[in-house]
């Protein structure tokens, strides 16, 4: 008897979701939750695995691991983390996405009150940013679409100026790749 190929490709092929890791879900719902230290610990699981299969959302998730890092009150490491996440995405050459996040996690940290460590994440940006032309627009999304605040397939935040667009109205969720329709 012959063996069936597996049916994953294609899943690909038309258009299906990606299968959203219960780790993801699971750090997403503790950050929610107020839960960061367990967040942390498992974004960095998750970001130390994207990393070493050189998946795209690596990036994010060390960002995020920081981010919880930073609301569980060790700054240090937070800190650690995020500008890992920055770095990576200098060294892929994602300067828009760079730009976008970086000024998000300036601003969110002279919220806090961390503004030392805003000011070495603003410092680090003016160092590695490229010089961008007059009037060459950093965000793609200035769209009218309202998306969801939260991927509806792994529960990460969604900003429409940081998401990745696939067309007029679909945008495809940092953490997950799951496409995400507004309205």
């Amino acid at each position: 008897m012959r063996r069936r190929r597996p049916l994953r490709p294609l899943r690909r092929l038309f258009g299906a979701p990606p299968r959203v890791p219960p780790a993801l879900r699971r750090a997403n719902a503790w950050m929610a939750a107020g839960e960061y230290l367990a967040a942390a610990e498992a974004f960095e699981r998750l970001a130390r695995g994207a990393e070493t299969r050189r998946l795209p959302r690596a990036p994010h998730l060390y960002l995020r691991a920081g981010q919880a890092r930073i609301l569980a009150g060790e700054t240090a490491q937070g800190m650690e983390h995020i500008r890992y996440g920055l770095e990576m995405l200098a060294a892929r050459g994602q300067w828009p996405a760079l730009h976008r996040i970086g000024r998000r996690v300036v601003r969110e940290l002279n919220e806090r009150g961390l503004n030392a460590e805003a000011q070495q994440i603003e410092t680090y940006l003016e160092e590695t940013l490229p010089e961008m032309p007059a009037g060459t627009p950093m965000s793609a999304a200035r769209r009218k679409v309202t998306l969801p605040t939260h991927c509806p397939a792994c529960g990460g935040p969604l900003r429409p100026d940081e998401v990745e667009w696939l067309d007029d109205v679909t945008a495809e969720c940092a953490y997950c790749g799951s496409p995400v329709r507004g309205e």
